[in-house]
């Protein structure tokens, strides 16, 4: 089993994490947000915390809460990612934006991921195919459709919340990338449909959430729709292909990742990788780990 933590992103920092909380900078800013697995102590107190800190999420509900601006900051700023592949590079920005549902428009642990997209676009193409199609599902604010797009991909993102697919499309702009196919639906209809047409992917990136609901009022329950999903999915695999699930929501064990990889995709068991991600708290080297994945290289 791998442990995956980005290993060079300057403008991000786990601070500390402690007591169901995190402390982080992203960009200039820095954000105390709730954090469920924190359940240690953190290295400074939170008192500490909140000299340093510009903004503190105060949750009102299980799902939703307000900021509190303990410093003066924007409700909107900008941050950048450079992806790197030998020579190659492509620098990608986000815009970042203070959510009442507590994230702020990107999940900095899953850097590892946008890495291993860029690289394994880039493997595809120098094996012939001109314009690899990637397929991004559940996809949020697009950091993984940019870095297939940056690696030359014919990239597909859909999500089914229209204003987070806006915001992946300010987030193509900033980064001075375009032609991303962008849709608002329900993934899982998405896929049966595309194993009706025969289409066929030569990457799929999916991060589903533990529940949902697709445009249609669609009900995703992770436990009793991921086998069904994960089927569709191998359906759609080219045979040069590559694929990223990653669960964090429910707390899945990387074995039964594998065990679907094993299943559904038997005929690249020997590129599989399973594991998990996790940042790495600068005042204390606490690892915060943040889901578990499997992975097929291309």
């Amino acid at each position: 089993m791998l442990l995956l933590c980005p290993q060079d992103f300057p403008d991000y920092e786990l601070i500390d994490c402690g007591d169901f909380l995190k402390m982080e900078r992203f960009g200039k800013y820095i954000s105390i947000r709730p954090e469920p697995q924190a359940v240690w102590s953190p290295a400074q107190t939170i008192s500490e915390w909140r000299r340093k800190a510009h903004v503190e999420f105060i949750p009102k509900s299980s799902s939703a809460g307000t900021w509190n601006k303990l410093r003066d900051m924007p409700d909107q700023w900008k941050m950048k990612y450079l992806l790197k592949d030998g020579e190659s590079a492509s620098e990608l920005t986000f815009r970042l934006g203070l959510t009442s549902f507590k994230h702020v428009g990107l999940f900095p642990e899953q850097a590892v991921n946008w890495d291993f997209i860029y690289t394994n676009t880039l493997k595809i193409k120098s094996m012939g195919v001109d314009q690899p199609k990637i397929l991004n599902l559940f996809a949020y604010t697009g950091a993984a459709s940019l870095a297939a797009k940056a690696a030359g991909a014919d990239t597909t993102h859909l999500d089914s919340i229209k204003q987070v697919v806006n915001w992946a499309k300010e987030n193509m702009e900033l980064s001075g990338l375009t032609d991303i196919r962008w849709l608002v639906e329900d993934a899982l209809t998405f896929v049966k449909r595309e194993v009706r047409r025969g289409k066929k992917y030569h990457g799929i990136i999916l991060d589903p959430p533990a529940y949902g609901h697709g445009t249609n009022g669609e009900k995703w329950k992770m436990e009793d729709m991921i086998n069904e999903m994960i089927s569709g999915v191998a359906k759609l695999a080219d045979e040069k292909f590559f694929l990223i699930l990653n669960t964090y929501s429910l707390g899945f064990s990387s074995i039964i990742l594998d065990n679907f990889m094993q299943q559904e995709f038997k005929h690249f068991t020997k590129q599989t990788q399973t594991g998990e991600l996790f940042l790495n708290a600068t005042t204390s080297d606490i690892k915060l780990p943040l889901g578990v994945f499997a992975r097929i290289e291309a």
